[in-house]
């Protein structure tokens, strides 16, 4: 009986712990774990109809916080209302004046069927660029949108990065962007400058 009692109790510690530990890995949600969230703020027509997503800055991590999601919307006069949100809750609804989308064809919603590989292994796949291996990462901004030179309608994440300097090391700077599809992971485009940071 005591024998039980015991197992129980071990039990239940090891739950608490591993509660623990799942709740500390939670961290920021992902780009399209936001969409669902952004669902619940727009209209029943704008539902899943994403044009764009970008972020902020990230702020102390890789991970950026502050995300808005664009969806393409009927009933506003712009065509699009913009959901913005900050670790993982929504902070506003807008319905942005996109005067130049329209004449630039990125006003229209992303195929969802592309949206294949999400912020967090974007980020993941930007930072681990040959170029990168000897430097101190510091932040990432990210944009999911139509492939600019692309007939194709291809969905790309453009990432951000930002390094710190090699004699201050506690100030950073912007090296450039890495260019991502959406669909399939591959590295598209490399526009990095890690000579900014001398």
């Amino acid at each position: 009986m005591k024998m039980r009692s015991v197992v129980r109790g071990l039990a239940l510690i090891l739950l608490g712990v591993s509660g623990f530990i799942n709740a500390g890995s939670a961290g920021e949600p992902t780009a399209f774990e936001l969409i669902k969230e952004g669902n619940r703020h727009v209209g029943e027509e704008a539902k899943d109809q994403v044009v764009q997503i970008r972020s902020e800055k990230s702020i102390g991590t890789l991970t950026p916080s502050i995300w808005y999601v664009v969806y393409f919307d009927p009933d506003a006069t712009a065509k699009a209302t913009e959901v913005k949100f900050g670790a993982g809750k929504k902070l506003s609804v807008k319905r942005p004046a996109r005067v130049l989308e329209p004449f630039l064809g990125t006003h229209r919603p992303l195929n969802r069927e592309k949206l294949k590989v999400d912020s967090d292994k974007a980020v993941e796949i930007a930072t681990k660029e040959p170029l990168l291996n000897n430097l101190k990462l510091k932040a990432t901004q990210l944009w999911l949108e139509r492939q600019p030179w692309s007939a194709e309608d291809a969905p790309i994440w453009k990432v951000r990065i930002w390094a710190g300097k090699l004699r201050k090391p506690e100030n950073d700077v912007d090296i450039g962007e890495v260019y991502i599809s959406a669909e399939d992971g591959k590295v598209l485009k490399n526009d990095l400058h890690i000579n900014k940071v001398d």
